[in-house]
């Protein structure tokens, strides 16, 4: 492996989070916008492992909320850099459930979260990831195609901010 690149274990970034009664929502499961909280926090922690520069998120996408959290349970987090380009790199987060009464395991959400990093003519170019495992192999498979819709989706963006009613 070159010094330019990284193994996406090399940018794992974990954390464990016992759920609490003020996590809940009305339906007495894990308030989404608390389990964005966790990801962004997390995975911030994996791009800064990747590549140890200034960086902010720019995108969280492809949110999906599979399986709730309720009392009882833990939020295990993990996350790993899964492809880089010029100035930004995504992060796969996945979030899985245990019962802490019974130790079952669950997924209970994944995403992919995009870092820009700050402009800094000084920065090393961002290194090379490579996956080992299946399932890093499956998710870096899928990071070009991922980085050809998020061009689209900004182009739609900026369209729509043109649309946008600030009255």
């Amino acid at each position: 492996m070159s010094t330019n690149q990284l193994t996406c274990h090399q940018t794992l970034a974990t954390s464990s989070h016992r759920v609490f009664s003020s996590d809940l929502n009305e339906h007495n499961t894990v308030f989404g916008g608390r389990i964005l909280s966790l990801v962004d926090d997390t995975s911030s922690i994996a791009a800064s492992q990747a590549i140890r520069q200034v960086q902010v998120t720019a995108t969280m996408d492809h949110m999906n909320f599979i399986a709730p959290f309720v009392m009882q349970d833990a939020i295990l987090i993990e996350s790993y850099v899964t492809g880089t380009s010029h100035r930004s790199l995504e992060v796969f987060v996945k979030g899985l459930g245990e019962h802490l009464l019974t130790g079952e395991r669950f997924v209970g959400f994944t995403c992919f979260v995009t870092f820009v990093t700050v402009a800094n003519p000084a920065d090393p170019p961002l290194p090379e990831i490579i996956p080992e495992t299946e399932e890093e192999k499956f998710i870096c498979n899928g990071y070009e195609d991922r980085l050809v819709e998020r061009k689209s989706d900004r182009e739609y963006q900026k369209n729509l901010f043109k649309h946008l009613n600030l009255e």
